[in-house]
């Protein structure tokens, strides 16, 4: 017990202990967050340490916190640069220097600050001309007339010449009464209203906001644009008229009304390069004053060059330069548009330069945080904007880049925001973030509000009919953001930039129309040519409700085949001559204007659906039954109870052969000429890894691979459906081809193999689509019997394959035994007489009979079915005969009979095994369209062929099992074959 407890002790007082050891561990790794606001008057932020040191005696803390200074009336004593000594004025008449380190007599007064202060348009002196300190300050006078015209400058301390409108407009460094002082400058009475309006109006906020730097410069600007000619004035006047968004109105005082008001009145000296919107020493801000203009200069001449995508002649690059300009007005530098300066999300320059390849829709998004803006953009820069033409053996010109400003108002309408280029009107000179207008108090203030360019788009037009790739003027589109700062660490602002590229698609627009015209009336004179003969096959003379529904589902098969046909030939249209054109000729419909494209693909896809579950319902339901041709072979004796006696009667056929053919029926009724999994896996392949898909972004280029570092353009809906629907096609083409060329002829044909099984089991199939119409499939024994044994069987096929016996066909010396027949109403009224008691047993409980036993009531209507139509086929009634016939060709090309089945039934020799329509195998167009335009569907939805391939092959499994499973019962409740027996 002692060792026990011993033991558990000393495991108590490690585990403390380690734990202790692992809080100090940490602890001395670990500092308190201060930063220097936290630190009082009395202390400083150490910027070493990180943390609030308290001053020496006779100190507070400076105004940016980070170190100390002596109290008012203390002088500096001893300074070693990181710690310094105060020491009060000995005299109590004495204040301390400018300096901070000496005591002197005041001869002026003495300011907030303690020390001393001269009047206005004087100077403090605290040292003579040797540097040696004064026992007592003095205040200097400027002379503020000529020919000194001095004033102290912005420190006081010595004075200069005052500036050059004071001394033209007064001759004295004394701005007059008559004068006008602003922004530092004095100004003569001019034409320039002397009460501005200094608001920057946010009109996304419903709000205008009086700006400190618009009431300090403002006037000045103007004014020193129009009496002096001042250039840096003008470019800054002209800045803010673009933070105020271009805005005209009626007000002739504001930054924008200032402007204007200067250009006018400097009609007479002129334009600049030859543009008259361009007025001398002014910045360029207008494409005229009026809307309606904007037409002329977007769409009145196109660029003198041509963009091609390939060959030696290959012009992708669009190159863009810019003239910088700062919220004053001075000229920065030359910029080259590219890279980040237009583009505010971060990138990779090589991801950032690809906006800038002709036919790349390029797109940058991304959310950025409105503190990150405050502190990177303390002043906004302003951009004029120009495209570079280069044309062999000339030099550089320069083509003004127009702005489309989307916040900007003209007589407090937004008229650029609609479509209507005539209700446009076009500006010059942008900026990207502005976070100097909307400071209110002062300019050292925090901003109240904020403006972003949220969304900057270059547009490129071309020519119509152009084949040598002419292009229109560009257009640059703005829209500002207007953001009230009320917690910059967690607002955000979403931003983009992109390029597009756009053509009149109204030419593809009325081709398309007209094609959906023409197809579509093809289409309703086949659906009524197929109504026309769903009539005649159920012998029904009546138009009633039942045939507008039919003519219906059929036309919404054929009018989604008519969809699916223009969309496919759409997508491969834009696919081929736009990938593989040299010189550019078409382009890319923008993602709007693909909105109808993908209406037409829903349409098709939704009529397939319905053409599709239609099919389906009339597999489902269709009538057969297989006729055993088997005769006994002799009699058998029956020992009868009761009379002790036995009782001859006929040998029992075997039912065998008919649940083997059943189940070969059951089996071949999903049966396609493609294989799903390998059509899911192949088109995936070709898309995803070898990189077809590719195939489908917004860019010229047709390279597979494309390296992880380069954008990726966005994918167009219309190549990608044109690049889906065409791989799928064809991989599904390819398989049919083989299936039928190679496979069915060298491995398996499971329909002929399904033919010839018949015949060897001497059972024949009667299959009714429809009331009156329907297939017929001979399978009557050649040999007579065919349930024998493996030696009789194997001596009937030798003597068949010897030609030592007679034919299969219906007919003497003929070998086709598939039909497609048409019966007369008196023939289908005996077949329900007979198959209808079955069929009330599935039926309303009042009319079926409870005495009567379900499977002597099927053996018995099997067998009164079997004989009855055996005589038939035999012609053993007169009333139910039929003839064989050929069809003729328009007969077969329009699906119809013309010969209507009034005495006779008709059997039309079938060498085509048409009776695979009421199977999967005869409809695999119908599948393989409805599969394309599911898997597309699903892609356009989700923009992923993974998703796509996966639910098209879950679709085609659960189509496939319905397919089965209500095939299967069907069969067996047509039949008359328990289901039990189909495995």
């Amino acid at each position: 017990m002692a060792t026990g407890t011993l033991r558990a002790f000393v495991s108590s007082f490690s585990v403390i202990f380690l734990f202790k050891l692992n809080v100090f561990f940490c602890q001395q790794f670990s500092i308190s967050f201060q930063q220097p606001s936290d630190c009082g008057v009395d202390s400083y932020f150490d910027i070493s340490s990180l943390s609030c040191v308290k001053c020496g005696p006779n100190q507070i803390s400076s105004k940016s916190g980070l170190a100390c200074e002596c109290q008012t009336g203390f002088r500096v004593l001893v300074s070693n640069g990181v710690s310094i000594t105060c020491q009060q004025c000995p005299d109590a008449n004495q204040r301390v220097t400018q300096d901070g380190y000496g005591c002197i007599r005041c001869s002026g007064s003495v300011g907030e600050n303690g020390k001393c202060q001269c009047p206005k348009g004087s100077v403090l002196v605290e040292r003579d001309r040797n540097g040696n300190p004064l026992n007592e300050s003095r205040c200097e006078a400027c002379n503020a007339t000529e020919p000194a015209f001095s004033a102290p400058d912005t420190t006081g301390n010595r004075c200069v010449r005052c500036d050059d409108s004071f001394i033209n407009s007064s001759q004295s460094c004394v701005c007059g009464i008559s004068n006008v002082q602003a922004g530092g400058m004095c100004f003569p009475s001019n034409g320039l209203p002397t009460s501005v309006v200094p608001n920057v109006i946010f009109s996304q906020l419903a709000n205008s906001v009086p700006s400190a730097w618009f009431s300090n410069f403002m006037y000045s600007s103007a004014a020193a644009c129009l009496l002096f000619s001042n250039r840096t004035a003008c470019q800054s006047l002209g800045n803010m008229c673009v933070m105020n968004m271009h805005s005209f109105s009626t007000i002739n005082n504001d930054a924008c009304g200032l402007y204007n008001t200067v250009y006018r009145a400097t009609a007479a000296q002129g334009s600049t390069q030859d543009v008259s919107y361009w007025r001398a020493n002014l910045p360029w801000l207008y494409y005229g004053d009026q809307l309606g203009l904007a037409s002329r200069i977007l769409q009145n001449e196109p660029l003198p060059v041509g963009f091609s995508f390939k060959g030696t002649q290959k012009n992708t690059n669009i190159e863009l330069w810019a003239a910088v300009y700062s919220v004053r007005g001075e000229f920065l530098r030359w910029e080259s548009i590219g890279g980040g300066n237009l583009q505010l999300c971060p990138d990779t320059p090589t991801r950032q330069q690809s906006a800038f390849t002709f036919g790349t829709a390029y797109k940058q998004s991304c959310v950025l945080s409105v503190s990150e803006l405050l502190n990177g953009y303390p002043e906004p820069v302003f951009y004029d904007v120009f495209l570079v033409i280069q044309k062999p053996q000339e030099g550089k010109r320069l083509l003004a880049v127009p702005l489309l400003n989307i916040n900007q108002q003209f007589n407090g309408q937004f008229t650029n925001e609609g479509s209507n280029m005539d209700n446009w009107l076009l500006t010059r000179r942008m900026m990207l973030v502005d976070t100097l207008s909307g400071r209110q108090n002062s300019l050292s203030s925090s901003p109240g509000v904020i403006r972003v360019a949220s969304n900057i788009k270059i547009g490129f037009q071309l020519v119509p009919n152009t084949q040598k790739g002419q292009v229109y003027p560009p257009l640059m589109t703005v829209t500002y953001s207007d953001i009230p700062v009320t917690d910059p660490i967690t607002q955000t602002v979403k931003v983009s930039f992109s390029l597009e590229y756009t053509m009149d698609q109204e030419e593809a627009r009325v081709k398309t129309d007209i094609a959906l015209g023409v197809l579509g009336g093809v289409a309703v004179v086949h659906s009524l040519l197929k109504t026309a003969s769903w009539k005649r096959r159920i012998a029904s003379p009546l138009i009633d409700l039942q045939t507008i529904m039919k003519f219906l589902v059929f036309y919404a098969g054929d009018l989604a085949n008519v969809f699916f046909i223009i969309t496919v030939g759409t997508g491969l249209y834009w696919l081929i001559f736009f990938k593989a054109q040299l010189f550019v000729s078409v382009l890319l419909p923008l993602p709007a204007q693909e909105e109808r494209f993908v209406v037409y693909v829903g349409c098709a896809f939704a009529l397939k659906t319905v053409q599709f579950l239609h099919k389906l319902f009339v597999q489902l339901s269709v009538d057969i039954f297989f006729i055993d041709w088997e005769r006994p072979r002799g009699k058998a004796s029956k020992h009868v109870e009761g009379s002790g006696e036995a009782k001859s009667q006929a040998s029992p056929v075997s039912i065998w052969r008919t649940y083997f053919v059943a189940n070969e029926w059951n089996e071949i009724q999903t049966i396609r000429k493609i294989n799903p999994t390998f059509q899911v896996i192949a088109v995936l392949f070709f898309l995803e890894v070898v990189g077809f898909s590719n195939l489908a972004l917004r860019d010229p280029s047709s390279d597979l691979r494309r390296s992880p570092e380069a954008y990726t353009s966005p994918y167009s809906l219309i190549l990608r459906y044109g690049v889906a629907s065409a791989m799928w096609l064809c991989i599904g083409l390819i398989q049919m081809i083989f299936f039928t060329v190679i496979h069915e002829r060298f491995v398996e044909d499971k329909i002929r193999q399904f033919v010839d099984l018949c015949s060897i089991s001497n059972i024949s199939v009667l299959l009714l689509s429809h009331r009156c119409f329907g297939y017929y499939i001979h399978g009557r024994s050649v040999h007579g019997h065919a349930d024998t044994n493996m030696d009789e069987m194997n001596t009937n096929l030798k003597r068949e394959a010897e030609n030592l016996c007679g034919q299969r066909g219906l007919l003497p010396n003929s070998d086709t035994q598939t039909f497609q027949i048409s019966i007369t109403n008196r023939l289908r009224a005996q077949y329900d007489r007979i198959i209808e008691p079955i069929n009330r047993r599935s039926g309303p409980s009042r009319l079926v009979d409870a005495s009567a036993n379900p499977c002597e009531q099927s053996t018995k209507a099997y067998h009164t079915m079997n004989r009855f139509l055996g005589s038939v086929i035999d012609h053993a009634h007169r009333e139910m005969d039929y003839i064989v016939k050929d069809k003729l060709l328009f007969e077969r090309l329009i699906g119809m009979e013309f010969i209507e089945p009034l005495d006779k039934s008709i059997f039309y020799n079938d060498d085509s095994h048409s009776f695979t329509d009421v199977l999967f195998y005869g409809n695999e167009a119908v599948l393989l369209i409805f599969d394309t335009l599911f898997f597309c569907v699903v892609d356009l939805g989700s923009q992923n062929f993974i998703l796509a391939a996966v639910l098209t092959y879950l679709q085609q499994m659960v189509f496939r099992l319905i397919r089965n499973g209500m095939g299967r019962r069907n069969l067996a409740s047509k039949t008359l074959v328990d289901k039990r027996f189909l495995i």
